[in-house]
């Protein structure tokens, strides 16, 4: 890799930045010229970045020094280019389809976690923690539906980079700032994607691609990085372009609206956090009972966290039918008590009554679940909410359960309750429907 000199990189930068900024002042000032935005203010920066580039080669000549090389140039114009538009030095590793995960801890503590599961530190991506703290703030400022800060006030950082990365960021309550990155090797997700990876089998693929188009809803449940939000965007391609669709996110990650093809109705919804007086919030809650006035023929939660669980329960019992969400969990059936005790921390509400909300909302419950040393992510389980006992709580029937290896297969010994609009959601089960149920 060629090193580059940064401060060459930071005075060049500023140039190229003022040159943009000269131009789209005089756009303003002129009658019938809009502002250069996307795709056209990047092609303009790049003339501009090559313009400025070839301008310092001439200014070294003329003080009798030897130009940069070709590919000098060329990775200097690489790193304006990513500090104008992506996310600096930090932006090859985003671009590296090989690796998974990034944690920096620190401006030059910077460990990447590949596909393989392998972890290893690779070179800074800033030459100082406030430089860091720098990029940070660049990418918060554009990021997402609105501005986030970064600062003493605001030392908590949540948002989805270009690339659909999801970034996590800390300061002052560190001894230095903390920056975390999960990587989206699927954007646009499809089921075929996962049984290639042996994420899923067609029979697991099969099922669920009818629990979409039947109408259930269905909660994606899982560990820390398991994939439950490739999982839930896999969900989401097989609901048809004629359905109009509300996501609802802490920071935008699904990124279904990109999808125009599959998703061409489709509102996205971000919460804000407060500003530095501690106003201005809007909590996913909120986000959520909007969500219900704005003719969605399904909701899409991104990832339930606390109290915004009983407005999604009520949505999926409100005309909402085929509602999608992901939530923390250690097993499927855990799915039940975190959700109740999200529901009790927040609105005080007793456990039997929580989980009659559940029976009566969620129809499945989809486990995905991490090898702690592969790496390898796999549907384990999928469970049937049948409904609510007094002394048991919710019932529930592991359908699909788990084989020696952890993959999800059919558990031909337990009835589907709803076999039938399964059938006619397109689901093709290995033995008759009649009987099922009973």
């Amino acid at each position: 890799m060629i090193d580059v000199d940064m401060d060459l990189v930071r005075s060049l930068h500023q140039a190229v930045g003022d040159r943009v900024q000269r131009e789209q002042n005089r756009r303003r000032r002129s009658d019938g010229m809009s502002l250069l935005v996307g795709l056209d203010e990047q092609q303009f920066a790049r003339a501009v970045i090559a313009d400025v580039i070839r301008a310092h080669a001439e200014e070294r000549l003329t003080k009798g020094q030897q130009p940069l090389d070709a590919s000098q140039d060329a990775e200097i114009s690489e790193a304006i280019y990513a500090r104008m538009f992506g996310a600096g030095r930090l932006q090859k590793l985003l671009d590296d389809d090989s690796i998974e995960n990034i944690d920096i801890n620190g401006c030059d503590q910077v460990w990447v976690t590949r596909t393989d599961g392998k972890s290893m530190l690779v070179e800074p991506v800033a030459d100082s923690d406030e430089e860091l703290i720098e990029l940070v703030q660049t990418l918060g400022s554009y990021a997402g539906l609105s501005s986030r800060p970064f600062d003493s006030a605001n030392p908590e950082l949540d948002l989805r980079l270009p690339d659909g990365s999801r970034l996590s960021a800390l300061m002052s309550v560190t001894d230095r700032p903390a920056v975390s990155v999960r990587r989206h090797r699927f954007k646009q997700v499809e089921f075929s994607d996962l049984i290639a990876n042996d994420t899923l089998s067609e029979e697991v693929a099969d099922f669920l691609t009818a629990a979409v188009k039947a109408r259930f809803n269905i909660v994606v449940a899982g560990s820390m990085n398991a994939g439950k939000t490739t999982l839930l965007r896999a969900l989401a391609a097989e609901i048809g372009p004629d359905e109009r669709l509300v996501t609802v996110e802490n920071a935008l990650e699904l990124g279904l609206k990109a999808d125009v093809k599959r998703h061409p109705n489709c509102v996205e919804l971000e919460t804000r956090p407060p500003n530095s007086e501690g106003h201005g919030e809007i909590a996913l809650e909120q986000l959520l009972r909007r969500s219900l006035r704005m003719n969605a023929t399904r909701v899409i939660v991104g990832e339930v966290l606390g109290p915004e669980i009983v407005t999604m329960l009520n949505a999926m019992t409100q005309g909402n039918d085929g509602s999608l969400s992901t939530i923390h969990s250690r097993s499927a059936r855990d799915v039940f008590g975190r959700i109740a005790t999200y529901a009790q921390q927040a609105h005080s509400l007793p456990r039997d009554v929580v989980h009659e909300m559940i029976a009566g909302a969620v129809d499945f419950v989809v486990y995905v679940s991490q090898d702690r040393v592969t790496g390898h992510r796999t549907v384990q389980t999928i469970l049937e909410v049948n409904g609510f006992d007094a002394a048991a709580g919710v019932g529930a029937s592991e359908i699909f359960a788990a084989d020696a290896k952890g993959n999800a297969v059919r558990a031909e010994d337990i009835a589907i309750t709803r076999a039938a609009e399964l059938a006619a959601g397109g689901w093709k089960p290995l033995r008759s429907v009649e009987g099922w149920g009973a």
